[in-house]
């Protein structure tokens, strides 16, 4: 059995939230002490001129190489919202080797950029495990459309590869896991192993369950939602922690 330790984060693109100050050097320090194989990470900051000139340790590299260096040494990165300073988007960051990464623009308005990047990986006994990290709408119908993408480039792939889809959901009305769950047979992680999704928003109080982790060909073994004064001046966000096993 191969056993995998995953991690689902927004990052909120390296900020604290209500954007009080930058804590990416924070985060990088957080995320090393969590021994993940694979990150799933949203609104990373692929490139920002304004911070660069403003924040005095703003990292020369992209965040998900600064986040990555030295520990996880393989990355991929999709951006999807483009603008005048930079742009941000999905990252990857893992330990095992990114065969391919393609990332697929699932915007439906210039006012929210959202995407899917989806990683072909190598498992250490040669067999492929298909990554998708995701962040989708916070309106209703573009989730639903979104979300119909995702089923569309889930059938796509091998059924007997196994699967991993984690990342903002943005699901505060509860409705992913009956697309994801009961039409497409997926299980999300914290539903199986504690009856319902994880309440990771906000962070120092969390109460909506935007955040999800879906497994196909993996059986869930923990998962936990990360929380405490540690975490809460990170992000908006709690990160999502699970461990999975591969037969």
């Amino acid at each position: 059995m191969t056993r995998l330790r995953i991690c689902s984060y927004n990052i909120h693109k390296g900020f604290s939230q209500f954007n009080r100050r930058m804590v990416v050097h924070d985060l990088r320090d957080r995320l090393r002490t969590l021994n993940a194989d694979l990150m799933f990470l949203q609104e990373v900051q692929g490139m920002h001129s304004g911070h660069a000139q403003n924040q005095p340790d703003w990292p020369a590299m992209p965040q998900h190489k600064f986040l990555a260096h030295g520990v996880w040494p393989q990355v991929a990165y999709g951006g999807n919202a483009v603008h005048r300073q930079g742009h941000h988007g999905n990252a990857v960051i893992s330990k095992l080797p990114i065969l391919k990464a393609d990332n697929l623009d699932i915007s439906l308005t210039r006012f929210e950029r959202r995407g899917l990047l989806h990683c072909t990986l190598e498992l250490p006994d040669g067999h492929t495990l298909h990554a998708i990290c995701v962040h989708v709408s916070l309106t209703d119908s573009q989730r639903r459309r979104q979300l119909a993408t995702l089923a569309d480039l889930v059938q796509k792939l091998p059924a007997a590869d196994p699967l991993i889809i984690a990342g903002d959901f943005n699901d505060w009305r509860g409705k992913a896991n009956a697309w994801l769950v009961h039409r497409m047979g997926l299980q999300e992680v914290f539903t199986q192993l504690g009856g319902g999704p994880a309440r990771s928003f906000p962070c120092r109080l969390p109460l909506l369950t935007l955040d999800r982790i879906y497994v196909r060909g993996l059986r869930p073994l923990t998962a936990r939602v990360l929380g405490g004064a540690e975490w809460a001046g990170i992000s908006d966000h709690a990160p999502l922690l699970a461990e999975l096993e591969c037969p």
